[in-house]
């Protein structure tokens, strides 16, 4: 496929508005997702994420701003006629119906012959291989395969944008990670254009080109899940996306060669490598920890660079991983140590050292 092709905006959002009453849920999104691309929209409850996947699929109309679908206008058009086809979170399966009546049903309703609807079915019934389930009842279908025949379903008329209200939601957590891998997998060998809605953050992260971080109707920040995830834009999505710790200081020093930066804190001096372009001496800025990235020792009384003292308070072994928790001051940390061939001697420890990286990024925090 020609890149160029692959570049262009498949679906664009400009400036959507949505009351319901003088209740503004949607307040003036804008975004552009390329063709190809499967896109998530995450946030907590209320945020509007299932309000504007409701909107792109027309089944709930735009107080104002433009939908445009592969260049078309389409805000005025019923579901029907929009080339976008949506799985719902209960799946909206018809029970009276087999499998192979079920995937077919838009087929049929968009009166296509027998022998043409005979055949699309069983290409998708293939695809997501069900091919031996054609004349099973859906209530005799386990959830994942419930899950996978309204998958099919959507895809059966071909549409331009696939999109996922929560298909998971119901699925228990082992079955979640294969639906969402196969998902995946499907979604790339297709190229379908995808927009996805989830609550689970994790999920958004493993299944995504781009995340969108919804907050109170509006796009808080758009990009890959490693951007969102190691230079959130702020507090709230730094919070959100993943467990995190903060701690905030001044930035005392930063040389403009190495880019050497010096942030003094409560607890002390603290030196990373800034990586930012926003941030100047004297600013007062949040300092944000993911747990993976801090490294623990046993306390030997010897103070290093960017080493901090603490006194442990849980120390939570499970093979590959300990789950720890120390507290520095009046500030609780959570650490991540992944191979963990200390355990026994943390357990019985009650101080620990805590290795602060030089790979922290920086929020600058408001005056």
């Amino acid at each position: 496929m020609d890149m160029r092709e692959n570049e262009r905006p498949m679906l664009i959002l400009k400036d959507i508005h949505k009351f319901y009453g003088k209740n503004e849920v949607i307040k003036g999104v804008s975004l552009e997702v390329r063709k190809g691309e499967l896109v998530t929209f995450v946030g907590p409850s209320g945020c509007g994420k299932t309000t504007l996947l409701r909107l792109i699929g027309g089944f709930t109309d735009v107080s104002s701003g433009d939908i445009i679908l592969d260049g078309q206008r389409i805000n005025d058009l019923p579901p029907n006629l929009r080339d976008t086809r949506i799985c719902f979170q209960n799946y909206a399966l018809f029970p009276h119906m087999t499998v192979a009546e079920n995937v077919g049903y838009g087929l049929k309703i968009n009166k296509w012959p027998k022998h043409r609807i005979e055949a699309r079915v069983k290409e998708l019934l293939e695809m997501v291989e069900l091919q031996a389930f054609a004349d099973r009842m859906i209530d005799r279908l386990s959830g994942g395969q419930q899950q996978r025949v309204a998958f099919a379903r959507a895809l059966s008329l071909e549409p331009k944008v696939l999109l996922l209200d929560e298909p998971l939601s119901n699925l228990d957590a082992n079955l979640r990670l294969v639906m969402r891998e196969e998902i995946r997998n499907l979604q790339e060998r297709l190229q379908i254009t995808t927009v996805f809605v989830t609550h689970d953050q994790f999920e958004a992260m493993a299944i995504s080109d781009r995340l969108v971080v919804m907050k109170d109707g509006l796009i808080e920040q758009v990009g890959s899940p490693i951007e969102i995830y190691e230079r959130p834009a702020n507090e709230f999505i730094a919070g959100f996306v993943g467990y995190v710790n903060f701690m905030e200081g001044r930035v005392a020093s930063i040389d403009e060669n190495t880019r050497n930066t010096v942030i003094n804190t409560e607890y002390g001096k603290i030196e990373i490598t800034l990586s930012q372009g926003d941030i100047n001496s004297a600013d007062e800025v949040l300092m944000v920890i993911r747990p993976e990235s801090v490294n623990i020792s046993l306390d030997c009384g010897g103070k290093g660079q960017n080493v901090l003292s603490g006194a442990l308070k849980s120390y939570m072994y499970a093979g590959s991983l300990a789950k720890c928790t120390v507290k520095i001051g009046d500030r609780t940390m959570i650490i991540d140590q992944y191979n963990p061939r200390d355990a026994q001697q943390f357990k019985h420890a009650e101080k620990v050292e805590v290795h602060i990286p030089r790979s922290v990024h920086l929020l600058k925090r408001k005056r």
